[in-house]
């Protein structure tokens, strides 16, 4: 499987890299027409928490206050302040956000009481695979809030993550940075980026990282590659080549049981899994992908957009876990043995034609666009439960048995194609001085058809869907912005796995938001202040039928009422600030499923007016840097999180907790230095759990220290 993705990546190469290359060198031929000189505009924010512009809302560079929508940006500087190394250290400061370990394999999050766990993004375009994120290629992380299928189809109930990478640019620099730090941290990147002339730019960044971890037998070995290069072929045309290659292996942790309703009370290194871990329970995943965007203008009214990525991907994950019930008499729980194999190919091309006007008097930037794509996914997935049981207290490295042949032998490979075409059209409209207007409209096709290598018949399915989103903003004076919003989006049945018996005859879910918020900057645009209160409800939530076991029907619903505020960017005297606080009101208020407790003697739960899992009703964070002059500078912050649910049962409270990180830096032309001491107090938390199983909770890092050494060449 692994040549047939290598002949297919090639033979993917060189198809996107003709199909684009042929139309710009066809515009760079005509470049001796006369055009009017080409004006580029790049933003030359100083380094600061404060984002202006967003990508992801709109598809352009659109300020950040002309957005009707809330969109969480995490800058460079504030992720390199942090010393963070994932996804989910940078999601910590996005309220509304809540932590999954995600079976120990990959990036997964809820986004305003909603998982996420297929809406990720880099430069606007789907990155659904199951793997772990290397932040060495990101500039910025953006987090779009409600239903966005108007741009980016299904998916998107409570949000989206975009990462938006590093591009070349005019000039030459460079950085290679060192830390190291607790728990056997080891860690260099690189990031170059040089000028061959005025036409061409490239830009080198990568990562090798070889890592133990607090918890016991813990470990991360992971690298990532990432060349791109741009070329300026004439005034008006431009070109850029991406590829990036990321392995990743890793302990597959699912983290601690529970008891009498909370996590079991044990050191946070205790591990559940096999006492060979690196032979039993290790997470590989190797990554690759290559991008190729093309961008013309024809004139200053009208431009075209076309990006393609091809992307492979391949999963080996093997695990023991604690997701059995614990019985309350021997104090033991039940452990389960899984190995899944994934592989995938892959591509996606969006085509996006921006035209400007001015019909009756009011200025507008229409964005048309097209979007086809094919996913190819395999998956092999064996799972034996309650192999064995462990001590709650004390499962002293138990080695599990291997599987059965009755287990191996029921194995069902599946080969799933998902197939979309999606069509869309958004207008930004001037309706005045101080009214501004968004709006959109697509259409998708979403095909998903799945076969089975041993037992079953074929499924297949086909969704047509439309997804609308409407914004009004008011913009009283230059600092200051109101929106009201409406949006929705959809979810298939399948959406990013195999379809099942039980689900391929399910209408898609669906997702509304209602918005209403602010966004006012002040100190010249430098620090900037938003708010939002927003009722976002799915309906069509697929749960269990009473009347007819196994079978599944449209009924559920789940909405979150929230309020969510953030305070960005650099007050006077050089202080660097990011803020963030969100409310959230979930709930499931329609729904007929009923879960297993986690632990004996046996009741069903039904989860209707229960709370979502993973969905703190407080949560808030805080970091403060200080610059003291002459190159240094210290800061630090909080992260607060409330109480609550380890999954919909509500059977098992996942304690609030504070925490607190410090750090200082030194910063010169040639070096940088900084220190990270985090969670200073040493605070004993859980960070975060499953989602759906109640005995699989993952502890917080203990206190740690993290020195990183830059050269800047």
């Amino acid at each position: 499987m692994a040549s047939h993705h290598q002949f297919r990546f090639k033979k993917l190469t060189a198809l996107v890299i003709a199909s684009v290359t042929a139309p710009a060198l066809a515009s760079a031929a005509t470049e001796d027409v006369p055009t009017l000189p080409q004006v580029s505009v790049e933003s030359t924010q100083d380094r600061g928490y404060a984002p202006v512009f967003s990508s992801s809302a709109t598809k352009s560079n659109t300020p950040l206050r002309d957005v009707p929508q809330t969109v969480n940006v995490i800058t460079e500087a504030l992720i390199e302040d942090q010393a963070a190394r994932s996804l989910q250290d940078v999601l910590r400061n996005v309220p509304g956000v809540g932590m999954s370990n995600g079976d120990g394999q990959r990036d997964q999050v809820t986004i305003r009481g909603f998982s996420a766990i297929s809406d990720q993004f880099i430069d606007g375009i789907r990155d659904d695979a199951l793997y772990f994120r290397d932040l060495s290629n990101i500039e910025r992380v953006e987090v779009l809030k409600g239903p966005a299928a108007v741009l980016y189809g299904r998916g998107s109930s409570g949000g989206l993550i975009n990462r938006v990478t590093k591009k070349p640019r005019a000039g030459n620099f460079g950085e290679a940075t060192v830390n190291v730090g607790s728990f056997g941290l080891k860690r260099i990147s690189i990031d170059a980026n040089t000028s061959a002339n005025e036409h061409i730019a490239m830009r080198l960044t990568g990562a090798y990282e070889d890592s133990g971890s607090f918890r016991d037998q813990g470990f991360i070995e992971r690298s990532s590659i990432a060349p791109a290069i741009s070329f300026k072929l004439g005034s008006d045309t431009k070109l850029l080549l991406q590829g990036e290659v990321a392995k990743d292996k890793r302990i597959t942790d699912f983290g601690i049981p529970s008891y009498n309703g909370r996590p079991v009370n044990v050191p946070a290194s205790t591990y559940y899994g096999s006492g060979e871990a690196r032979r039993d329970d290790y997470t590989a995943t190797d990554v690759s992908s290559l991008t190729a965007v093309f961008d013309h203008r024809f004139s200053d009214a009208l431009s075209v957009r076309n990006a393609t990525r091809y992307y492979t991907y391949e999963l080996d994950r093997n695990n023991t876990l604690p997701g059995g019930t614990v019985n309350s008499a021997t104090l033991r729980v039940g452990r389960s043995r899984g190995d899944v194999t994934r592989q995938e190919d892959g591509y996606f091309n969006q085509t996006d034609f921006t035209f400007k006007n001015a019909w009756g008097g009011l200025k507008q930037e229409w964005l048309f666009g097209v979007e086809i794509g094919k996913q190819n996914k395999y998956q092999n997935f064996i799972n034996q439960a309650n192999i064995d049981s462990v001590s709650i207290f004390n499962p002293a490295g138990a080695i599990p048995p291997p599987f059965s042949a009755a287990t191996l032998a029921s194995a069902n490979p599946a080969n799933s194609v998902f197939d979309v075409l999606g069509v869309y059209v958004q207008d930004q409209i001037s309706l005045t001085p101080h009214w501004k207007a968004l709006l959109g409209l697509r259409y998708d096709l979403f095909k998903q058809a799945t076969r089975f290598e041993r037992t079953q018949q074929s499924l297949e399915r086909e969704d047509k869907t439309i997804s609308p989103r409407a914004g009004l903003v008011w913009q009283p004076s230059e600092f200051a912005s109101y929106y009201v919003s409406y949006s929705k989006s959809y979810q298939p049945s399948g959406e990013a796995f195999p379809l099942a018996g039980n689900t391929v005859n399910n209408a898609p879910e669906q997702t509304r938001n209602l918005e209403v918020g602010t966004k006012l900057d002040f100190l010249q645009g430098a620090f900037s202040v938003t708010g939002a209160v927003f009722d976002l409800e799915r309906s069509d939530i697929k749960t269990a039928d009473p009347a007819k076991p196994g079978v599944l029907i449209n009924v559920g619903k789940q909405r979150t009422r929230g309020l969510e505020l953030t305070a960005s960017g650099r007050l006077s005297d050089g202080w660097d600030l990011s803020a963030g606080y969100a409310y959230l009101d979930a709930r499931i208020t329609e729904s007929t499923s009923k879960v297993n407790s986690p632990q004996t003697p046996i009741v069903s739960i039904p989860i209707q007016g229960n709370r979502p899992g993973l969905t703190p009703k407080h949560a808030a964070s805080l970091w403060l840097v200080k610059q003291l002059g002459g190159g240094f500078s210290a800061g630090g912050g909080l992260n607060y999180t409330s109480d609550s649910y380890a999954s919909p049962s509500n059977a098992v409270v996942i304690p609030g907790y504070l925490t607190m990180d410090l750090a200082a830096y030194y910063r010169s032309k040639r070096f940088d230095a900084a220190l990270n001491l985090k969670n200073v107090t040493n605070e004993k938390y859980i960070v975060s759990a499953h989602g759906s199983n109640d005995n699989l909770l993952t502890p917080g890092a203990p206190r740690e220290v993290q020195l990183s050494l830059t050269y800047k060449f």
